[in-house]
């Protein structure tokens, strides 16, 4: 699923929730750059980790 994010994607990384949303910043080679709420930038490989993609619309 990763490999569909773009940046400005809002995602959710299932396995922290306490980070709350995030927005992706960048995409690159399995690499994704995402700055949540609560965390701030992370760096996430694609491959071990399956972020949830948010619909905008959503609370």
């Amino acid at each position: 699923m990763n490999e569909f994010l773009t940046p400005g994607d809002l995602v959710r990384n299932p396995q922290r929730q306490d980070w709350g949303l995030g927005q992706v910043q960048s995409v690159i080679a399995g690499k994704i750059t995402v700055n949540f709420e609560e965390m701030g930038k992370v760096v996430i490989v694609g491959a071990e980790v399956s972020l949830v993609l948010v619909n905008d619309t959503q609370p």
